[in-house]
């Protein structure tokens, strides 16, 4: 641990805000709060600043006592966001490296920034995954080849209208509603063309993509941590995706079933 007399007292200011950006970074990119927590309480430790936390699913609250500021307090927002893995494994490590390299606060704060900055993974990668997502799950849900073959089609397709359409223009809700109706839509389109043999694992897998697996295993284990509140909120939160998801390819079936007078 550092010894912090000979640091000026705006050190422990900077310890405590440095320590928030790296909750920030792992809470709004699907960390379970268990986590959050641990590793802003090894930042701050590690550095001598005695920091207290409590941590909501879209909110981090800070108190700490400095010399400069008895009554320090600190309150984030945390906007709810899609899970980014790969800047929690990065925050994850930069934890494991402050204690086994006595890296200074400039070196964090420098990989801290460097880690929001990261890009996302590519349009085209995304877009792939989705269609090679779909035909797995479709395949591991009892779909046969052809299948799984307009599952992926669908998957792909589905993947772009979510990028391009639902992500930048729609809210969550209204967002998830139109992917479900799109993988329904896309769905009935290859099957009607002799696409596939099976149209409800075609659906199965399409949709897939668009379950929030992330946040409703994190609100389970939020829950076993003894985090009931954060763990209950991330529970509804992952439930109203997967009703919008089901309302709009409830309601696709709907108006198909209804046109077609039941053939499906």
């Amino acid at each position: 641990m550092r010894e912090i007399r000979q640091q000026p007292e705006s050190f422990e200011h900077e310890v405590l805000d440095t320590a928030m950006d790296a909750g920030n970074i792992l809470l709004e990119n699907g960390a379970e709060l268990a986590r959050v927590e641990d590793t802003m309480d090894r930042i701050c430790r590690h550095y001598g600043v005695d920091g207290s936390f409590f941590i909501l699913s879209n909110g981090i609250f800070t108190t700490g006592s400095c010399r400069m500021d008895p009554g320090f307090a600190r309150v984030r927002h945390i906007p709810v966001n899609r899970a980014d893995l790969s800047r929690v494994v990065a925050v994850n490590q930069l934890s494991r490296d402050i204690e086994k390299k006595d890296l200074s606060l400039e070196e964090v704060q420098a990989e801290i920034i460097r880690i929001r900055q990261m890009p996302g993974k590519r349009h085209w990668l995304q877009i792939l995954a989705a269609g090679i997502g779909s035909a797995g799950f479709c395949y591991m849900f009892g779909g046969s080849a052809r299948d799984c073959v307009a599952s992926g089609i669908t998957g792909l397709l589905l993947w772009i209208i979510w990028l391009y359409i639902c992500m930048p223009h729609l809210s969550r809700i209204l967002g998830h509603l139109t992917g479900g109706a799109a993988a329904a839509c896309f769905s009935l389109l290859l099957y009607s063309m002799g696409i596939g043999d099976s149209l409800s694992h075609i659906i199965i897998g399409a949709v897939i993509p668009l379950v929030p697996g992330v946040p409703f295993t994190n609100g389970i284990r939020d829950i076993a941590s003894g985090d009931y509140l954060a763990g209950i909120v991330r529970l509804l939160d992952a439930l109203l995706v997967f009703m919008c998801i089901a309302i709009g390819v409830g309601f696709v079936l709907t108006a198909y079933y209804r046109v077609s007078g039941g053939a499906l």
